[in-house]
């Protein structure tokens, strides 16, 4: 017959064996939802906003200051002045079809932005 000593020794190791299969999946379902991005909080966000500038009023790319286009969202100094240098455009596409700037940033000011005709 077995200790009573011996009885705890084996009750530990069993209750170490249960967890040892089990922590596995603890550890899959803690790296699934740390990557996670939380619900709650996406339809609060405005990702990639194509609504018209904080004023109402669309920005003339062929017109607008160096300020006025670091202003809009994912355009810095660099990009302005870049947009600067390409005028004259036809089209606020040209912004992408010249390669001024990337899709990414298009996609987050093209509802702000216009581009008139020079008379």
């Amino acid at each position: 017959m077995a200790g009573s000593g011996e009885v705890i020794r084996n009750a530990v190791t069993i209750s170490r064996m249960k967890l040892m299969r089990c922590l596995p999946l603890v550890l899959i379902v803690i790296a699934l939802f740390a990557g996670a991005e939380p619900r709650l909080s996406t339809p609060l966000q405005n990702k990639g906003t194509t609504a018209p500038a904080k004023t109402g009023k669309l920005i003339d790319i062929n017109r607008a200051s160096a300020d006025e286009l670091d202003s809009l969202p994912g355009i810095g100094p660099v990009m302005a002045q870049k947009i600067i240098a390409g005028r004259p455009y036809r089209a606020k596409t040209d912004l992408v079809t010249r390669k001024i700037i990337p899709q990414s940033a298009y996609d987050k000011i093209k509802g702000q932005i216009i581009a008139h005709q020079m008379k």
